[in-house]
């Protein structure tokens, strides 16, 4: 596995969460492992992109996997933090709608829109590519986040929202889309237009009800040409509508009679999601009653509501199943049959305008959300800097004054890094040229390091590094590998910049300007020796300078940042 390629791991992964959610559960258990290691080996390679690819898979697949819902949690945890840490929105915003999917399973709905909403919001303000991927990648993820929300809302039952995101899933990757995306969109929107339309027949709006049920099926007809061609499990040859269940249901609830009903009992059986099942028996029991088989309708509405008593992925669609028996199972010239017609209108009444309270809060929420966010990007904008991203020097003060009082980080290294030959880029090519070498140069020691260590950028071409419970040793060791990395940088990119660093431990009741000046001493210790280069100066009654190339990070017992600590 080492051999093969990024994007092969992408690939299979993709490959595998199409497989996953057709075959039988013990299939499903064999590509859980199999993720799990294509994971593993991403982890290895550490490339932000493909980590969070693979987290979301791997979580999905528990997702969707019978018994394993419990186990997508922590990879959550993991991909939200993840995430956070490399910048990458689109598959945050991603992490808390397979969150909200994952609360729906524990029947907590409430908890469920309040992912969702923080998704949206997140995906609201995430309108321009991200620098780690290109833009055809960009928009596939964003429409995969998109449709993972989708998810949740049409679960939940608020089509109007899900509609509106299923419509900019598809406006993500219109330009772009191959035949596997054209028919998972085409699917996801047949799927919620049926749900809809039952949903509207349990209030008695049978008209537009039958125009949900009609664009379903001519979506159904329009699916076979990309659905030849997708990732799907399928057989060759055979006509979509004969392989999926939710297909053949979109064109017998559009016109239901006898002649569909061979199909659906044998799509019925095939393995698929809960809510599928729903709609395929539903279907069927239509049809069935269409041609006078009353009691099949009831019985096969009876074995699927027995099959699923311990499913909780769609609250709507067992709702849908109940009203169906409900109806088929009343004496309608019952006087009691008609008085609990009546409560159940009225009950349906209820439940729809709690469905329209849903929309509001959604909106609410998301809006919350969204202004939450903007708040925390300027409070953020306040302790950063501009040029680089890494913290600024007021948040170096913040930082520094934290660490000095908390226990678990000593002992505390303090680093001052100062660029050798930095005027120079200035002088001898542009202001802007210098701005580049800042970018990359701060980035590189960002990387260098662990992921809790504190990179700020103190003042011109000075930054201060914090390593928290790093005793002087090994903090040498793992700024002399920031050394390396950024002498082995290419000449294009550096122009031939060095570091000269001033490496100190921090001292008990030592102030902020007290560590810093001992460190810049340090710092020119190193420049006096040559610069690219460490030098320490360890406190104590009898300090001293000691200056020295670092080899790399060799013999360093600290993990560098993507490492497994």
């Amino acid at each position: 596995m080492a051999e093969l390629s990024d994007a092969w791991l992408a690939g299979r992964a993709r490959e595998l969460i199409a497989a996953v959610q057709h075959t039988e559960h013990s299939e499903q258990l064999d590509i859980v492992r199999t993720l799990d290691e294509l994971l593993e080996e991403a982890q290895r390679r550490g490339e932000p992109v493909l980590v969070s690819q693979l987290l979301r898979a791997t979580a999905l697949a528990r997702l969707v996997t019978r018994g394993l819902a419990a186990e997508a949690e922590p990879l959550l945890d993991e991909m939200l933090a993840h995430t956070r840490r490399h910048g990458l929105a689109l598959f945050r915003a991603d992490a808390h709608a397979l969150r909200g999917r994952r609360l729906v399973l524990a029947k907590q709905e409430d908890a469920a829109l309040t992912e969702i909403a923080r998704a949206l919001a997140i995906l609201d303000d995430s309108t321009s590519p991200d620098m780690h991927m290109s833009r055809r990648e960009w928009a596939k993820t964003q429409s995969s986040a998109l449709v993972d929300c989708w998810i949740v809302l049409n679960q939940l039952g608020v089509y109007e929202a899900a509609e509106e995101v299923i419509a900019r899933a598809h406006q993500a990757i219109r330009e772009t889309a191959g035949p596997h995306e054209i028919t998972l969109q085409l699917m996801n929107r047949i799927k919620m237009l049926l749900g809809w339309g039952l949903r509207l027949e349990r209030v008695d709006r049978h008209e537009e009800a039958a125009a949900k049920f009609s664009t379903a099926a001519s979506m159904a007809v329009a699916v076979e040409a990309p659905f030849a061609e997708s990732l799907f499990p399928r057989r060759i040859g055979v006509p979509a509508v004969d392989q999926v269940g939710v297909l053949a249901s979109a064109l017998a609830l559009a016109a239901p009679d006898a002649s569909h009903t061979e199909r659906l009992r044998r799509l019925l059986i095939e393995p698929g999601y809960p809510h599928e099942q729903v709609i395929v028996t539903i279907a069927l029991a239509r049809c069935l009653e269409q041609s006078g088989q009353h009691d099949d309708a009831l019985k096969t509405l009876h074995a699927t509501k027995l099959n699923l008593a311990e499913d909780n992925s769609m609250p709507s669609m067992r709702l849908h199943l109940l009203r169906e028996i409900a109806r088929l199972d009343s004496e309608a010239d019952s006087e009691a049959s008609r008085a609990l017609a009546d409560y159940s209108t009225a009950l349906e009444v209820e439940l729809w305008h709690m469905r329209e309270s849903q929309l509001a809060t959604l909106d609410t929420r998301r809006e919350h959300e969204r202004l939450s966010a903007q708040h925390g990007a300027i409070s953020q904008q306040a302790l950063q800097d501009p040029l680089t991203g890494l913290p600024n020097r007021r948040a170096l003060d913040e930082h520094l004054r934290t660490l000095s009082a908390s226990t678990t980080a000593q002992p505390l290294a303090v680093a001052l890094i100062d660029l050798d030959g930095f005027k120079n880029v200035n002088d001898q090519h542009s202001h802007a040229e210098g701005d580049d070498v800042l970018r990359v140069v701060a980035s590189t020691v960002r990387d260098a390091l662990r992921g809790d260590d504190i990179v700020a950028r103190y003042g011109g071409d000075e930054f201060v590094a914090l390593l928290p419970g790093a005793p002087v040793s090994a903090a040498k060791q793992a700024l002399g590998r920031a050394v390396t990395a950024v002498d082995s940088l290419p000449h294009h990119l550096s122009h031939g910049v060095t570091l000269s660093v001033g490496l100190v431990s921090l001292r008990p009741q030592e102030r902020a300007d007290q560590v810093l000046a001992r460190a810049d001493a340090a710092m020119y210790q190193a420049k006096r020796g040559g610069g690219n280069q460490v030098a320490t100066a360890r406190s104590g009654a009898a300090e001293s300078l000691t200056a020295e190339v670092e080899p790399g990070s060799e013999g360093d017992p600290r993990p560098a940042a993507g490492e497994d600590t």
